[in-house]
């Protein structure tokens, strides 16, 4: 995105609703104010008082209207564009008719050919008014206003009146001038089948069988030859890991997506973008933060020999004399009694705290081509487990999340992993995508004094997030780090999308969802 794009998009906005607020301060002082005496004796030659108290009174709500729509030109709205455009013509027309003041009118006209001329940056569409809608929301805003303000009269209240009117006002505008909503309802099962089956055909990153989940949104490209999955969250347009398709088609998806935000008011996020697509979303005009690394563990490598491992190794010896075995299937081919008994401890591992997850992690167990590693005890009773989702073309698997009986023994989570480890490498896996570590760079290998600072600033937050403990487990089995990224919008873009991120990933309390449940 060149820089006069950037400037028309994020600047332009901001001078118009200043422009527009200053055009309706000088319109309603105006109207405030007498005219000059002999403009106004002049024009008396042309128009009788009437007209000129009647155009005086008009200026007056007209400016004040001004005022109300200048906060939505900085919010791009386009129908707030149109209506400060018509406001600023006619006001014109008033000044000149109330007492020719040519001063106003110069500048309002001004303004107005400027906001003409600067019309392509007011791009956030509308929920269309349909004439049904209109005739009876506008309507009973205004007639529930008048109510209340004629009660206020009632009261000799007219501190009231005013702020009713005002409140009034407010409301119309809100009807008028609110962004196109993005869709509410989730993709219906052609969306979905379709979004499967891209994935099954292009599905290589380790993040892509989580787009899967049932409480995401999608976008394909025009030819539906690739998609990106999302929800909606601080106003922010937040997808998930790399779009998912064909890759020649990512650059106009991106783009189109860009448009789709932009046309409903929201700011456009990624949570766990990786390395390679980041370039794409620079050409945007989007800014990329490290975010943490995911954790590979290559198989043929992997070996429980030397003492750097002894601690899980220990682990593993204590586990197996206490009668633990482990054993891996595809999800599509258990009985339900054996899934009632894993949900059960999934949800005894939960202990009683919501489903987290939004980017690496399915919400439930779910998917037939799956795979579960069942823990077992000496009474072969199960006592853990450890899903797993495959990546399409290469001979990889994701842990989707990981559950165990509390009551279990420590060490039982070490246990899984190494002989998931070995079950998978038996059935010809090559790596295995075992956790994301958040900011795991700046504990495990700060390059530069303020990464360090930033990794001791980080192990702080561990109490509240796990930060170091789920860097410190993944550690335990010598992963490759690959980096993922946040992907946020504006300079002082970054606050909204993190906010974003952690409600998605259900890492931060949010106020809507607690007074849902209350």
């Amino acid at each position: 995105m060149t820089f006069a794009t950037q400037l028309t998009r994020r600047v332009l906005p901001r001078v118009a609703a200043i422009a527009a607020a200053l055009v309706g301060v000088v319109n309603v002082a105006s109207a405030l104010t007498p005219s000059i005496s002999w403009r106004g004796h002049l024009l008396l030659s042309y128009e009788p008082v009437e007209a000129m108290r009647l155009f005086h009174a008009l200026a007056l709500p007209a400016g004040a209207a001004l005022l109300l729509v200048a906060p939505y030109l900085v919010k791009r709205r386009r129908r707030a564009w149109h209506v400060a455009v018509w406001l600023m013509l006619a006001l014109g027309v008033f000044d000149l008719l109330k007492g020719l003041d040519f001063e106003e009118t110069a500048l309002t006209w001004g303004v107005a050919v400027v906001l003409l001329i600067c019309g392509g940056a007011f791009t956030v569409r509308h929920d269309p008014i349909t004439r049904r809608s209109a005739l009876w929301r506008v309507p009973l805003i205004a007639t529930a206003g008048l109510s209340v303000a004629v009660l206020a009269a009632w009261a000799s209240q007219p501190d009231g009146v005013q702020l009713t009117g005002v409140a009034a006002l407010l409301a119309v505008a809100y009807v008028i001038f609110r962004p196109l909503a993005a869709p509410r309802a989730l993709p219906d099962a052609s969306a979905r089948a379709a979004a499967a089956e891209l994935v099954r055909s292009h599905g290589h990153d380790t993040l892509s069988f989580f787009k899967l989940r049932p409480d995401k949104h999608y976008f394909f490209a025009g030819d539906h030859s690739a998609f990106v999955d999302y929800r909606v969250e601080n106003g922010v347009l937040l997808c998930s890991g790399d779009p998912v398709g064909s890759e020649e088609a990512f650059p106009g998806l991106l783009a189109d997506l860009r448009a789709f935000a932009d046309a409903r008011g929201l700011r456009l996020g990624v949570v766990g973008a990786s390395e390679q697509i980041c370039p794409l979303y620079e050409e945007l005009g989007l800014r990329t933060l490290y975010l943490g690394d995911e954790a590979i563990v290559e198989l043929d490598a992997f070996s429980l020999e030397g003492r750097p491992i002894r601690k899980v190794r220990q682990s593993m010896t204590r586990l197996t004399k206490a009668g633990y075995t482990a054993s891996l299937s595809e999800l599509g081919e258990l009985d339900p009694a054996t899934i009632a008994e894993l949900e059960r401890v999934v949800e005894l591992g939960r202990q009683g705290a919501p489903e987290r997850g939004f980017s690496m992690a399915l919400d439930s167990l779910r998917g037939d081509d799956t795979l579960v590693l069942i823990a077992r005890d000496e009474h072969d009773a199960i006592r853990g487990l450890l899903h797993f989702v495959p990546c399409y073309g290469r001979a990889t698997v994701s842990l989707s999340f990981m559950r165990r009986d509390p009551d279990t023994p420590n060490g039982l989570m070490e246990f899984m992993v190494v002989r998931g480890i070995e079950l998978l490498r038996e059935g010809g896996i090559g790596e295995l995508s075992l956790n994301f570590a958040a900011f795991a760079k700046w504990l495990h290998s700060p390059q530069k004094r303020l990464e360090r600072a930033l990794g001791r600033l980080v192990a702080l937050g561990n109490p509240f997030f796990q930060i170091e403990s789920l860097y410190r487990f993944n550690a335990k089995f010598f992963p490759r780090w690959e980096p993922r990224y946040l992907v946020y919008e504006g300079r002082f873009g970054l606050p909204r999308a993190s906010i974003a991120a952690l409600w998605a990933e259900g890492q931060l309390w949010k106020p809507a969802l607690r007074l849902a449940r209350a």
